[in-house]
């Protein structure tokens, strides 16, 4: 019995350390907000002094804007990030949004790779602004493709298997296969009467 007391200890100790990186991954997402705040202020102060401006620095403008997306983006995985441990370790009565909750270590890493997904976008879209000519951003953007295709698939196949276990669940492995028999009676007799 004391060992058992002893060990549980243990782990509400181990428990309660995961505040550690939830605070430094909450400090990492507030600076990088408080950067790309900054780096807005100071973009839009520049634009409006300059005036009249060429198209490349119409384009430098283009490219500083992309990248404050970028920053308060990746603000946002930070806070995702933090959010989910905090709800997965520490307390799950967390008031968020239905589709800000996280119950499961899938459910944080799926919303970290939708934030990801669109942050690569960002990022060749901030390649691509800057592209003079030549072939150079076909392999970068041949390869960030990649990286999209296979997180939309991840995220996809996650979902399927999400909404297989409700259907199951809701109605019943019996039910469901009743079910899916009589579907395939019916169809069986449209054939024959055609």
């Amino acid at each position: 019995m004391l060992l058992r007391n002893i060990v549980q200890k243990i782990f509400l100790g181990c428990q309660v350390s995961i505040l550690l990186p939830v605070i430094c991954l909450l400090l990492a997402g507030f600076t990088l907000l408080v950067y790309g705040a900054v780096q807005t202020v100071t973009t839009i102060g520049i634009a409006l002094g300059v005036g009249n401006v060429s198209s490349k620095e119409a384009k430098i403008m283009i490219i500083s804007f992309i990248e404050i997306i970028d920053v308060f983006l990746l603000a946002t995985v930070f806070y995702i990030a933090a959010l989910g441990l905090y709800e997965l370790f520490i307390d799950n009565r967390v008031k968020v949004p239905a589709w800000l909750e996280i119950r499961s270590i899938d459910d944080l890493k799926n919303k970290l790779a939708s934030v990801v997904v669109v942050i690569l976008g960002v990022v060749f879209l901030g390649q691509a602004v800057r592209w003079e000519s030549g072939r150079e951003i076909l392999p970068f953007g041949l390869s960030v493709a990649l990286v999209i295709a296979t997180l939309t698939y991840f995220l996809g196949e996650k979902t399927k298997s999400e909404q297989m276990k409700k259907l199951l669940s809701s109605k019943g492995t019996k039910n469901l296969i009743y079910s899916n028999y009589e579907n395939q009676v019916e169809v069986a007799n449209n054939k024959d009467q055609h």
